[in-house]
């Protein structure tokens, strides 16, 4: 074959993988954002939303927008869709009693997308998914890459994870560092503010973080009289306040517990991962720039990019975002499925 010939194979060649990979990223089923320029460049995030109460399927496409188009970050996001190929966070989590037979599985498409992904952010809130999509989650748990767990991640699956470290079985609560227990603030009634743990001030995940505050409660995740499990690191502390405004009196009843820590993920074949939890994380709360820029840190923390984390990076929105009220009132709500393409 001469030199000419050969050339334009391999020219041919080459698109036909470009376009490839463009079919692959490019799909209805989930949204993609190119990273500008910026420290993130050349990394990969995905963005897991399948929960049914804090509108992660709005905070998850405003988080990928602000990685991707202020520190230039290539984004995934993944969506929890029904058998119409809607994101439908209406989805009931188990059957009504007398309807197992007719209870449809969650199904999230694009986690293939997983196998080449530098990290993961995760809001899912109790899924029942196919084996082979589990199979898919778990390699990436066990990768040694690192994961971070918003709101009710750590308790995510109804589904039990095909997942054994030592011969024991795991849950995405003990990778994430405890699982939900119950609400230690009221439930739609009380609010948080985050406060630093004073130790941890200069640790790199707060960096120029103030006033975290958001109108979801304060999660338990331990038993009383316990703490976080061995290895775990709490960075932020949640104090329940009366009401659901920023600035309000602390709750007299109410200790402040936990609401962000971080850990490490040792995984089968004997890598660490870095973990991020944070309890705190419904569409609303992120609202809070001081929220915001907490897990915009702790992108580059879990990615070993601490040194390229700056008090003053932009985390201000890239487009609109008004996310509607967490809750289960779905009708009153205007929680509806919609096609993915609403969501960009």
């Amino acid at each position: 074959m001469n030199t000419n010939r050969f050339s334009a194979l391999l020219a041919r060649l080459s698109s036909l993988v470009i376009l490839t990979h463009t079919a692959m990223a490019e799909n209805p089923q989930w949204l993609t954002y190119k990273g500008g320029d910026g420290p993130g460049k050349g990394k990969h995030i995905v963005l897991i939303s399948a929960d049914q109460e804090y509108r992660s399927e709005q905070s998850m496409p405003m988080m990928a927008r602000i990685l991707a188009e202020r520190h230039g970050f290539d984004c995934t996001v993944l969506f929890g869709v029904n058998e119409e190929g809607l994101v439908d966070p209406t989805m009931p989590v188990h059957p009504k009693k007398g309807e197992e037979e007719s209870f449809k599985a969650h199904n999230i498409p694009g986690l293939e997308h997983l196998e080449k992904a530098d990290l993961l952010i995760l809001v899912t809130r109790l899924l029942t998914l196919p084996d082979e999509q589990l199979k898919q989650i778990v390699a990436y748990l066990d990768s040694g890459k690192p994961i971070i767990g918003l709101r009710t991640a750590n308790h995510g699956f109804q589904s039990k994870l095909p997942y054994e470290v030592d011969g024991e079985q795991v849950t995405i609560g003990k990778i994430l560092g405890g699982a939900f227990m119950n609400h230690h603030g009221n439930w739609h009634q009380d609010s948080t503010r985050g406060d630093i743990v004073p130790e941890m001030k200069d640790h790199p995940i707060v960096t120029g973080v103030k006033d975290i505050w958001g109108p979801s409660d304060v999660y338990r995740t331990y038993k009383e009289g316990t703490g976080l499990p061995e290895g775990c690191t709490a960075l932020v502390y949640g104090q329940p306040l009366i009401g659901r405004e920023q600035g309000g009196a602390s709750n007299p009843e109410k200790e402040p517990l936990p609401v962000v820590w971080f850990k490490d993920w040792k995984t089968t074949g004997g890598k660490n991962a870095r973990v991020l939890q944070s309890t705190m994380g419904s569409g609303r709360d992120l609202e809070n720039p001081g929220l915001r820029r907490l897990i915009v840190n702790a992108v580059y923390w879990g990615l070993e990019m601490e040194d390229q984390i700056t008090p003053d990076s932009s985390v201000e929105y890239v487009g609109e975002y008004k996310p509607l009220v967490s809750g289960f009132d779905y009708e009153n709500l205007g929680v509806v499925p919609r096609p993915v393409s609403d969501f960009r």
